[in-house]
């Protein structure tokens, strides 16, 4: 660009069409998409996980010799 230019150039365009750039929020998008299901399935098996020692703890204690 010359000293002085002002104009405004879209770099996309300078490429050739096949190897334009996509566009980053369609895979940001599905990275956080795909964070929240992992986060949800973890919180969904650890509160199931933690529900199931209560139970135990619950049926040992109602079964114990007293």
């Amino acid at each position: 660009m010359k000293q002085g230019d002002d104009t405004v150039t879209d770099e996309a365009a300078d490429q050739p069409a096949g190897k334009q750039r996509k566009p980053k929020t369609r895979d940001m998008e599905w990275r956080i998409e795909r964070g929240v299901a992992i986060r949800a399935g973890f919180y969904i098996f650890g509160t199931h996980l933690i529900a199931g020692w209560v139970m135990l703890l619950f049926y040992l204690g109602q079964h114990a010799h007293k």
